[in-house]
């Protein structure tokens, strides 16, 4: 299995088909993913949290993977992200980026990127155009 499939398999079998056992194949116990959540390293159990928690909010998910590049150990794919509003149906979009070090088929190494504040727009959880407003240096005020 090419590093590339490591990658592929993951996003397919956890978080498309919300196969929480396919953490252990593809994820190695002691790796600790960087970048998802600011400050904080996310390991197996905690993708099992998030996983779980996204899938409550979100129909079915499709990872389409237009890029993936390896080199030696490392993997590194741009993602697209396609789902649903779990409570309306409404389509949702957002995209991604992941840059792994593989090690005996499993991933002992991530950093990651992901559109969220796209994705809370949708949801209805931040007000549409969040960034741009943020970048005039207004401040979002919840009531």
């Amino acid at each position: 299995m090419s590093h590339a499939d490591v990658v592929k398999g993951w996003y397919s079998e956890v978080w498309e088909n919300g196969n929480l056992d396919a953490i252990d194949q593809y994820f190695d116990a002691d790796t600790m993913a960087e970048g998802l959540i600011p400050e904080m390293q996310v390991g197996a159990d905690d993708f099992r949290d998030l996983v779980m928690a996204f899938r409550h909010v979100l129909g079915d998910i499709k990872v389409e993977i237009p890029k993936i590049v390896e080199d030696g150990d490392w993997v590194s794919a741009i993602l697209h992200v396609s789902t649903t509003r779990a409570d309306n149906g409404a389509p949702l979009k957002a995209t991604g980026s992941v840059f792994a070090r593989v090690k005996d088929g499993r991933m002992v190494e991530a950093y990651n990127q992901f559109d969220f504040i796209s994705l809370f727009e949708q949801l209805g959880q931040f007000p549409q155009d969040t960034l741009p407003v943020c970048m005039t240096g207004q401040r979002l005020d919840w009531a």
